[in-house]
């Protein structure tokens, strides 16, 4: 696998394992507020890459395969939200039924699992650009990758964080974090090897993983900036998305 497609599928990992580093060298933690704020802004981030760079993108290919370039484009992106809300409430069922405790194995395995789709989304789109397609090229792949890796600083930390406060010791804590991004480059290769035996199948990949990306910021950040942080944390969100779109503009 060429070097560069390597570095970019570890992009939003390394960017999961430094903000997990932060409970190395924060003595008093990430404050509520920040680590909201910082949560806001990649909810911008991932919603402005769900679309230029995953939706638009699909539109593109489909049309060049000659298929109507809306049906990859919702039915993949209703597929991705409804495959990841009937995980949410599969989830849901089980720890209230008293199945699945609160314990730190448990935290990191269903961050690891929403981490999928963003490793799916940065596989797709390198599958593209490694089968040639023009409408992926190597600086739009990377501004992906990078807006996942920004996206995921305040992802890791949120995770090492509140372990270390609950009496975790600091390198445990922050092997936790780092082990909750792992699922992330294995989900990219995957789907790169995936997508090299069928190649059509791409924009439907492009599209599900838009529409699992817009679940989880529709899902689980969206509403509780609206409730907490309403003025401060829609500025966030929509700084994220205007730096989102500038990365995917200048770097694509």
């Amino acid at each position: 696998m060429h070097a560069d497609v390597i570095k970019g599928l570890m992009l939003p990992f390394a960017g999961t394992s430094l903000g997990a580093a932060g409970v190395l060298v924060l003595k008093s933690g990430l404050s509520r507020r920040i680590g909201g704020l910082l949560s806001d802004t990649a909810a911008g981030i991932m919603a402005a890459a769900a679309v230029f760079s995953l939706l638009l993108p699909a539109m593109e290919q489909a049309a060049n395969r000659g298929m109507a370039p809306w049906l990859p484009a919702c039915a993949g992106f209703l597929l991705g939200a409804g495959l990841l809300a009937l995980w949410d409430r599969f989830s849901a069922r089980r720890e209230q039924a008293g199945r699945v405790s609160h314990s730190t194995r448990m935290l990191v395995l269903s961050v690891s699992l929403h981490n999928i789709p963003e490793g799916m989304a940065v596989g797709a789109v390198y599958a593209g650009l490694l089968a040639g397609d023009g409408t992926v090229t190597a600086m739009s792949a990377f501004a992906l990758a990078l807006g996942i890796a920004l996206q995921n600083l305040p992802e890791g930390a949120i995770i090492s964080l509140p372990l270390h406060a609950a009496g975790i010791g600091r390198g445990k804590a922050f092997l936790y974090g780092v082990l909750s991004g792992v699922s992330e480059p294995i989900a990219g290769v995957l789907t790169i090897l995936l997508a090299r035996f069928a190649v059509p199948a791409l924009p439907w990949l492009l599209s599900f993983a838009a529409g699992a990306m817009a679940y989880v910021t529709g899902f689980e950040l969206l509403p509780e900036t609206m409730k907490e942080r309403p003025l401060s944390g829609t500025l966030c969100v929509l700084g994220g998305f205007a730096l989102m779109t500038g990365m995917d503009v200048l770097l694509g």
